[in-house]
C-alpha cells in the first residue's frame, strides 16, 4: 500500500464514490447525485486542490481531498480537507491515518500554519481527527422545526 496524488484516470471512479463517502459522512443524512458532487468538486480541483490515495497498483482503498480555503473574517488562507473516505472493505487498517499524516505533511511543506476540516459531531471519524490534533474550534448548531 502506497500514499501517492491521484492520476487523472482515477478522479472518475472516485467521483462515481464520492455520494456514497458524502452519504456516509454525513450519517445518512445527505445523498448527493453525482452531478452535484461534481458541481461540487470541480471547482476546487481547478482551483489546486487534488486528491491523494490509499492504494496499490490495482485498486484503491480510499483517498482525501485536500486544498486550501480562507478564513471569512481574517481572509487568511489555511489548508482544508474536504473529504476522507476509505472505502468499506478497507476500514479499520489505519489507511485513514496515513491518509491524514500525507496531507498534513504536505501542507507543513507548503508552509500552511493552520489545517481545517468539517465533520458531522457525531461521526465516529472525529476521534481519529482529534488523535490527529484536531480541536474543535467552532460549533454548528440545527433546530429541526418539522
Amino acid at each position: 500500500m502506497m500514499i501517492r496524488k491521484a492520476e487523472s484516470s482515477e478522479l472518475k471512479t472516485i467521483l462515481s464514490l464520492s455520494p456514497q463517502a458524502v452519504f456516509d459522512g454525513t450519517l445518512g443524512e445527505v445523498r448527493p447525485s453525482n452531478l452535484k458532487v461534481e458541481s461540487l468538486v470541480n471547482p476546487l480541483l481547478e482551483k489546486g486542490s487534488f486528491y491523494l490515495v490509499a492504494a496499490d497498483e490495482e485498486e484503491i482503498f480510499g483517498w482525501l481531498l485536500l486544498g486550501t480555503a480562507k478564513d471569512q473574517f481574517t481572509d487568511q488562507v489555511h489548508g482544508f480537507i474536504y473529504e476522507i473516505y476509505i472505502l468499506k472493505d478497507y476500514r479499520g487498517r489505519r489507511f485513514s491515518k496515513e491518509l491524514m499524516d500525507a496531507a498534513i505533511e504536505h501542507f507543513q511543506q507548503e508552509g500552511y500554519e493552520e489545517v481545517r476540516l468539517s465533520a458531522k459531531a457525531e461521526n465516529p471519524a472525529v476521534r481519529m481527527y482529534e488523535k490527529a490534533g484536531f480541536k474543535t474550534r467552532t460549533v454548528s448548531m440545527s433546530l429541526n422545526l418539522k
